[in-house]
């Protein structure tokens, strides 16, 4: 995957004066079409970005600090690289605004223009900071005897049993990917809620570890899955749900249902205890 116009794998400074322009946008549409994804998106869903090393100047120079929360439409054209939005993050730093209005309302309109969809924000003050923390639902894979060769992503070892019909939760603390550009390891726990033919839960941890050297944004990963088990599973309703760890203190959160309610279902204030 080339994006040369990208911030990944350049040297860059993090003393910028507040600049829009640092954002980069990443067409969904490519990454789409190599998994058969170019009609009617099979999900609804958003990416949630959670950013913790948000800070710039108050009218007097005196530094402010928040906890910022995004929220990028799964439908949006673009999803927003990483590395350009600590950067554009980084830019407020020396930047004085007025408040915290001000600032919250500058960054969806950069935001929405990067991603060329409505981007919402909500930014927070340090005693509105959320102090759950919390472990997945539902079943654990990771202690599952399984024996895996398998570090590309390998859709044929998803199986399912035709003859019962089950609705259950698993997840797993066990994926990890790489960024296409650099090759840093992304880690992350990925949660699984389906109604349908029960999953081989054996196959599906070995299928969930085989992304483990694959080189892909998160957003990308979380589809893929999503896509794979809808394709070889014939689930009735499924959400994939990846909670990654953060790098460059922002965490990346995407999500991707065809569950009838999806559209209403609520954004996680909290954080996973790995995160």
């Amino acid at each position: 995957m080339d994006h040369p116009d990208s911030p990944l794998g350049k040297t860059t400074s993090y003393d910028l004066p507040y600049d829009p322009g640092l954002l980069f946008p990443i067409a969904r549409a490519e990454s789409r079409a190599r998994i058969g994804l170019e009609q009617t998106l099979p999900f609804s869903g958003w990416d949630l970005w959670n950013a913790w090393e948000l800070s710039w100047l108050d009218p007097h120079g005196k530094p402010r600090i928040a906890w910022g929360q995004f929220v990028v439409p799964a439908d949006s054209p673009n999803l927003i690289e990483s590395k350009s939005l600590k950067l554009y993050l980084n830019s407020l730093n020396q930047t004085r605004f007025a408040d915290l209005t001000v600032v919250a309302e500058l960054i969806a309109a950069d935001l929405t223009a990067c991603a060329g969809a409505e981007v919402e924000v909500a930014l927070y003050e340090p005693d509105e900071w959320p102090q759950v923390v919390s472990q997945p639902a539902g079943y654990c894979l990771d202690d599952l005897p399984v024996a895996i060769d398998r570090y590309e992503p390998a859709p044929e070892l998803l199986r399912a049993d035709d003859t019962r019909l089950v609705h259950e939760q698993l997840f797993s603390r066990l994926l990890r990917s790489r960024c296409p550009v650099t090759g840093q390891p992304d880690w992350g726990t990925v949660e699984i809620d389906y109604e349908g033919p029960a999953l081989d839960r054996a196959g599906l941890l070995a299928y969930l570890v085989s992304y483990r050297l694959h080189q892909d944004f998160h957003e990308q990963c979380v589809e893929r899955i999503f896509l794979e088990l809808l394709r070889h599973c014939r689930p009735a309703r499924l959400t994939v749900h990846a909670r990654y760890l953060r790098r460059g203190g922002l965490d990346i959160n995407p999500w991707r249902s065809n569950a009838p309610s999806a559209a209403t279902a609520p954004l996680p204030r909290g954080r996973l205890f790995r995160q």
